[in-house]
C-alpha cells in the first residue's frame, strides 16, 4: 500500500497529442485522484453509494453494474480491469472472470464488505494506484477527440485550445484527468439534465480563453464549479444532489493547489 505522503508534482508533459507521465507522475495524480474521491482510505476503494446502482471502486470510483443491468452513466470500471490485466497486476481468478459486479444491489454490497472477495478487492486497488492513474489519463487521451466531435463545429479550436493550455500546467493534466473521470467526457445524450450535461465538454465549454499557465488551471477550476452548480440547479428534487456540491466544490479547488 503507498504512502499517501503526496510528493511534488512535476509538469505533466505533452507530447503532439499524447500526455505523458511518469511512474512518479502517475502515482502523484493517483494519489491526488484517491484523497479527491475517498480521502484515502482503503475502505473508500469499494464504495457504493445510496440510491445508486452500481458500486464504484478504485481511486476514482470507477462505476461497475451488475451483470444484465445498465444505467445512464458510462461503465468504466471493466475497462480498467481488463487495463490491469494486460499490464500484469495480480488480479483474483473470481474477478477477471467476473461479467459484471457479482453484488446485485447496494445491501448485497455492503453484507460482504469484509468478505474476502472484497478484502482482495481492495488489496488489488490500493497496491495499483499509479496503473488506475494510467488507465485514467488514457481515458483523457480519448476524450478530446469525441469531445471535438460531438461540439459545433466553429467551437472546435477554441475547445482545443483550452485544453492544451490546462495541460500545459504542472497542475493542468491532474485537473483534467480527474474532472474527465470524474464527471465524464460530458458527450453521451443519456448524461443530461434538463438537456444540459456536466463533464469536460461544458468545462471547457465554459471557461474563458487563457495563455497556457496559472490562469488556465484557474479558468478551468471556476468553469467546473459553476458547471457543477448548474448540474444540481437542474437535477431531479428526489436525487438530493445538493448534499455532495460543497465536497464538489472542494474537489475543484484542489485544481489550484501547489
Amino acid at each position: 500500500m503507498p504512502s499517501f505522503d503526496v510528493p511534488e508534482l512535476p509538469p505533466g508533459r505533452v507530447l503532439g497529442d499524447t500526455i505523458r507521465l511518469s511512474p512518479e507522475e502517475a502515482l502523484r495524480v493517483g494519489l491526488l485522484i484517491w484523497r479527491n474521491e475517498s480521502g484515502g482510505t482503503v475502505d473508500g476503494l469499494t464504495h457504493w453509494n445510496p440510491g445508486e446502482a452500481f458500486a464504484s471502486l478504485g481511486i476514482a470510483h470507477f462505476i461497475w453494474y451488475p451483470e444484465r443491468r445498465r444505467g445512464p452513466f458510462f461503465e468504466s470500471f471493466p475497462g480498467l480491469l481488463s487495463f490491469l490485466i494486460v499490464n500484469d497486476a495480480q488480479v483474483p481468478d473470481w474477478l477477471a472472470e467476473a461479467r459484471g459486479c457479482p453484488w446485485e444491489d447496494r445491501a448485497a454490497f455492503l453484507a460482504e464488505f469484509r468478505s474476502e472477495r472484497m478484502t482482495q478487492l481492495r488489496s488489488l486497488l490500493g497496491s495499483t494506484v499509479d496503473l488506475q492513474a494510467r488507465y485514467a489519463a488514457h481515458r483523457l487521451e480519448g476524450a478530446l477527440p469525441k469531445i471535438l466531435e460531438s461540439a459545433p463545429a466553429p467551437d472546435r479550436a477554441s475547445l482545443r485550445a483550452r485544453f492544451y493550455a490546462v495541460a500545459a500546467h504542472p497542475r493542468g493534466v491532474y485537473a483534467l484527468v480527474d474532472y474527465v473521470n470524474f464527471k465524464g467526457e460530458g458527450i453521451s445524450p443519456s448524461e443530461r439534465y434538463q438537456g444540459v450535461g456536466w463533464g469536460l465538454l461544458q468545462v471547457l465549454s465554459e471557461m474563458p480563453d487563457a495563455p497556457a499557465g496559472s490562469e488556465a488551471v484557474a479558468g478551468f477550476s471556476s468553469a467546473a464549479r459553476r458547471v457543477l452548480e448548474r448540474r444540481v440547479q437542474l437535477s431531479p428534487p428526489g436525487r438530493g444532489e445538493s448534499r455532495w456540491l460543497a465536497g464538489w466544490r472542494k474537489r475543484t479547488l484542489t485544481y489550484l493547489e501547489d
